[in-house]
This record gives structure tokens, C-alpha cells and sequence, in this order.
């Protein structure tokens, strides 16, 4: 005879994401993904040749805990030259396995029973359950639309003593808005007066437009000494698939970081750093210069063919999302209307609800650019018959 043990969740309002859930969707009625966040074409063949060329020379064993040693002097080095921050690539830069995990090994570092956690929503998914599962307290704040600017005046009025961490994402997921100087001068004046620290994702870096420069935490001398900063080569180099990422943090905060990082994913497969660091040796600047390029056509050229729909865009200025509004179309709540694109257009999307911890519905949708103008083009003509 055996007897059930029931299970309390960690998690009650947690089921699975809404990407995996609109991706099952996608394969199922054979639409077009433009829902979750990757790339349909492939990454540079050199840098496969790279990886190829790893794997044939031996690094297929353990990486070390904090990464292999020339990627982070690789990361260093273009760091800098971007931003003229200095990291030390042996105490100051993890590699990790995608930016994920380093978010929630970030908070698992900070985050105490009770302390709070500054959110501006819309999210990433990822930021409030890893806060819940350390005891956090998510303090949101809900960014307005069309612009979603910070309003400084409601984020003070919602710090106070027992905040611990706030968590900033420009150029933002879903949002496509990014921070300003202005918005850096409102952050310098709050963490002089409350002791608190900022988990910076990052991860869209590269990929913001119309002349517009990434506004990183790192390039501050202040904001630098509070921050653990998360990047992304899955983004950067169209390989998702490879999660690898870092973090960017002074001494102290890296040492309690790689506390838990250690035993966490203890260390990111070694193949893949080898080949990034090859691939990105002597040459880091120019190639993110050029998938700056490459993205700003891709957003112009489908913000040019949706408007040959029903749908309102909302500028995308980073990223490669690009909310619409479906307003004009329907009064449905946005998810169901997600589902019914995917289950009668044959096109999968996001809906905008799902990164607000209140289910806040506007009517809004979050695309996917990353891919070739065929399938924009393919998604466009079914997204034409509504």
C-alpha cells in the first residue's frame, strides 16, 4: 500500500512560461514562432569552425568554476574599449551557463528573508520567482505605456530601508524601451540615500538603434562599485541554444556571486568559451557594430511590411522584440487572443500580460524580429487576414 505525500509548491502562482507554452502551441498548429526570443538563421559558420575546432582539441572536460580564464581577459579587454570600465577577468568576471542562471545565482547572493526587490514591469519572467524562492519581497513598479519610462517619483516613494536590490533590464524584454542619462542621474541620487544594489540585465546590449548608445551601469564610477551586470553571448552571436553568459561585478559582490554559482551549474561547457574567445579575439568591436546594423534592418524592415496589418506599433528602440497593439482588432484579453493567432492565423506571439505579476492587460503583443525575411514575410501575409 502506498501512501501520497502531497507536495507544498515554492511557487503558487508559477506554471509553466508562457514561451514554452506558445511554443508547444506553434508546433502544434504549425505556425510561425515569432513568440520566443531566437534567431531562424544561423550563427557565423567561423564561429562553428571554432567550436568544431574546440571539441577536436581536446577541451571537452570541466571549464574552470569562474570560466575559462581568455574568454574573461577577452571580455575585459572589449569591456573597456566600449566603456572604459576596468574588470579583472580573474576576480571580476564569471562566465555562466546564459544569463539566467547568472540572474538567479545574483539574487541568491543578495537576497534575504524579507529583504525587497525594487521590479519594474513589464519583466522578465525569471526576476520574480527567483526573488519568492529566497525569501524576497518583489516590489513592483509598472512602467506606462507607450513609452514606459521610469517615473523616479514612484520608485522613491517605494524604497525605503529594507530594500536590498533593485533590478534594472535596458534595453528592456518586452518592452523595447531602453534608460537614459536622465534616468542615470535619478539612480545616482536614490543610492546615495538608501543602501541598496542594482542587478543590471544587460543581455540586449548590442542591439539598440537610431544612433542610440547602451546606457550600462558599468560605465558609471558609483553605479559600477553596487552593480553585478549580466550579459549574454546567446544574443550577441545568434547562438541561444549554447547558454553562455557572465556577469560583470567588483570583487566583493563577485566572490559571494560565485558562492552560489559554484554550486549552481559549478561551470559552463568548455567547448563553446574556447570558440567565442578565438572568434572574438581580435575583432569583439566590429562585429557587435555590425549586428547593430543588421538588427536596426530587420526592425525597419517589420515595423515597413506590418503595416500592411491592423496592427499599431510601438517603436522598438533595442532588442529584437517589437510590441503591437491589436486594440483596433479585437476587445479579447490578450492571451486568449495570442492563442487564437497561433490556432487559426498560424502566427505565435507573446502576450504583453504575462510579464506583469497582476496580469495588467493592454492590448499588446510582443514579436519576435529575429528572423529571416522570408518567415517576417510568411507571418505578415497570415497576420494580413485578420
Amino acid at each position: 500500500m502506498t501512501t501520497s505525500i502531497p507536495v507544498r509548491t515554492k511557487l503558487p502562482q508559477v506554471g509553466t512560461t508562457i514561451f514554452s507554452v506558445m511554443t508547444a502551441l506553434a508546433i502544434e498548429h504549425q505556425a510561425i514562432n515569432l513568440a520566443q526570443g531566437f534567431p531562424d538563421f544561423p550563427c557565423d559558420p567561423v564561429l562553428i569552425d571554432c567550436v568544431t575546432k574546440a571539441m577536436k582539441d581536446g577541451h571537452n572536460q570541466y571549464a574552470p568554476m569562474a570560466g575559462l580564464l581568455r574568454l574573461r581577459e577577452v571580455i575585459a579587454t572589449y569591456i573597456y574599449d566600449l566603456y572604459k570600465a576596468e574588470y579583472h577577468p580573474e576576480n571580476e568576471i564569471t562566465i555562466t551557463s546564459g544569463a539566467t542562471e547568472a540572474l538567479y545565482a545574483a539574487i541568491t547572493a543578495l537576497v534575504e528573508k524579507g529583504d525587497e526587490v525594487i521590479v519594474f514591469e513589464p519583466c522578465y519572467d525569471a526576476y520574480i520567482p527567483a526573488i519568492e524562492l529566497n525569501g524576497g519581497v518583489a516590489i513592483t513598479i509598472e512602467l506606462e505605456p507607450p513609452y514606459y519610462a521610469i517615473d523616479w517619483k514612484k520608485v522613491r516613494a517605494k524604497v525605503s530601508d529594507r530594500t536590498k536590490l533593485m533590478i534594472l533590464n535596458s534595453p528592456n524584454n518586452p518592452t523595447a524601451s531602453t534608460i537614459t542619462q536622465e534616468d542615470i542621474l535619478n539612480l545616482k541620487d536614490l543610492i546615495e540615500d538608501y543602501q541598496f544594489f542594482i542587478l543590471s540585465d544587460e543581455v540586449y546590449e548590442h542591439l539598440i538603434y537610431d544612433g542610440r548608445t547602451h546606457t550600462s551601469m558599468c560605465a558609471d564610477d558609483l553605479l559600477k562599485t553596487r552593480s553585478l551586470i549580466v550579459a549574454s553571448f546567446g544574443k550577441s552571436l545568434h547562438v541561444t541554444g549554447w547558454k553562455v553568459g557572465y556577469c560583470l561585478a567588483p570583487y566583493a559582490l563577485t566572490e559571494e556571486f560565485r558562492k552560489v554559482h559554484q554550486f549552481l551549474t559549478f561551470c559552463t561547457h568548455l567547448p563553446t568559451q574556447v570558440a567565442i574567445a578565438d572568434y572574438l579575439q581580435n575583432d569583439a568591436l566590429s562585429k557587435f557594430a555590425d549586428l547593430k546594423k543588421m538588427y536596426q534592418t530587420k526592425r525597419d524592415y517589420f515595423q515597413q511590411i506590418m503595416q500592411e496589418t491592423r496592427f499599431k506599433p510601438i517603436k522598438s528602440k533595442g532588442t529584437y522584440f517589437q510590441l503591437f497593439s491589436f486594440s483596433d482588432i479585437t476587445d479579447e484579453n490578450d492571451t486568449d487572443f495570442a492563442v487564437r493567432l497561433t490556432q487559426e492565423f498560424g502566427v505565435a506571439t507573446v502576450p504583453v500580460s504575462a510579464f506583469y505579476a497582476s496580469g495588467r492587460d493592454e492590448s499588446l503583443l510582443r514579436f519576435c524580429f529575429a528572423k529571416q525575411e522570408e518567415t517576417l514575410n510568411q507571418a505578415v501575409e497570415r497576420l494580413c487576414k485578420i
